[in-house]
């Protein structure tokens, strides 16, 4: 307790880091501004990430591609998403009325009642993932070569799961290298940076744990595929004690698709076969949010070994 003001100290992770001015609280929960602190210690993140994937990258340098925080509405509905995540969609709606409309909705305002009932549905909705616009992409190239391909993603992405947990952002940024290419060569892929990925966290002082995963599949078909995903051992996560010990957040995701987006979108391999795709999946918030929970809100002094890799 503060004898002077009276105020009570912040206990929780998410007002320390309020009240230090790392995240700047907008009232929503999950949605908050970033100070400069804070987009510096993402920006040396990133600069790590994309240091160690050019260690041994196969097939060579990654295409880089930066998309927005929305997509092609068309694409998204396309790729399967709200048949198995629709608690977590986001889209986007805009006023279609007309003067006679607007008026209504201006009365709506001053009375306080709903005034959303003529706003529809526009040609894009919010990202919900950064992969999820680079696949059609891809298959609108045609038949990929004897290598396959590689790429470096960043985009925003939202999930609506409003909370008090910092590392659950409604938005939040995600990294991605994504691979193209038949089973053996995704495969290989997903095993090289299992490995990579725990050396390079492992440099950052941070406590991590590799466990199987699975995606949070919706409804009761949803746990069938939780099980499956389970037991194909389709999905790695990297998990990182943030908001709470008992329960570590996954900050690193490490992913074989088989060959659904290949399904999805017709993207074929060099020989004419359907492609197979995996990804490894950094979220840059939840890895900040790390360093500053177990190396506190001083950056100057956080242990030289985690400052030299970061400002190297």
């Amino acid at each position: 307790m503060c004898v002077i003001c009276d105020e009570v100290e912040p206990t929780t992770l998410l007002d320390q880091l309020i009240s230090k001015g790392i995240l700047i609280d907008t009232g929503i929960d999950g949605i908050y501004g970033r100070s400069g602190v804070f987009e510096d210690v993402i920006a040396r993140f990133e600069d790590l990430v994309t240091r160690t994937g050019a260690e041994g990258a196969n097939p060579g340098t990654p295409e880089v591609i930066r998309f927005p925080p929305a997509m092609n509405r068309f694409h998204f509905e396309r790729s399967g998403y709200m048949k198995s995540f629709p608690q977590l969609a986001g889209t986007i709606h805009s006023f279609m009325g007309d003067d006679r409309g607007h008026f209504d909705l201006l009365e709506k305002l001053t009375n306080n009642e709903d005034w959303t009932g003529q706003q529809k549905t526009t040609g894009v909705v919010l990202t919900p993932a950064a992969c999820y616009t680079l696949y059609p992409i891809v298959a609108k190239r045609g038949p990929l070569k004897p290598e396959g391909a590689l790429f470096d993603l960043q985009s925003y992405c939202f999930r609506h799961e409003p909370s008090k947990d910092p590392a659950r952002m409604q938005m939040f940024r995600m990294r991605e290298f994504v691979r193209f290419g038949k089973p053996k060569q995704v495969q290989q892929f997903r095993a090289g940076w299992l490995e990579k990925g725990e050396t390079m966290m492992k440099k950052l002082g941070v406590p991590i744990h590799v466990d199987l995963a699975n995606d949070p599949f919706f409804g009761r078909s949803g746990r069938m595929l939780k099980n499956n995903q389970r037991d194909q051992g389709l999905k790695f996560e990297m998990l990182i004690p943030i908001e709470s010990e008992e329960k570590p957040t996954a900050c690193l995701s490490f992913n074989y698709h088989q060959d659904h987006f290949g399904t999805t979108w017709g993207l074929i391999d060099a020989d004419g076969e359907t492609a197979h795709t995996a990804c490894v999946g950094f979220g840059l918030e939840r890895v900040a949010l790390a360093l500053f929970k177990h190396h506190g809100f001083d950056v100057d002094a956080w242990p030289k070994a985690v400052r030299k890799t970061l400002w190297a």
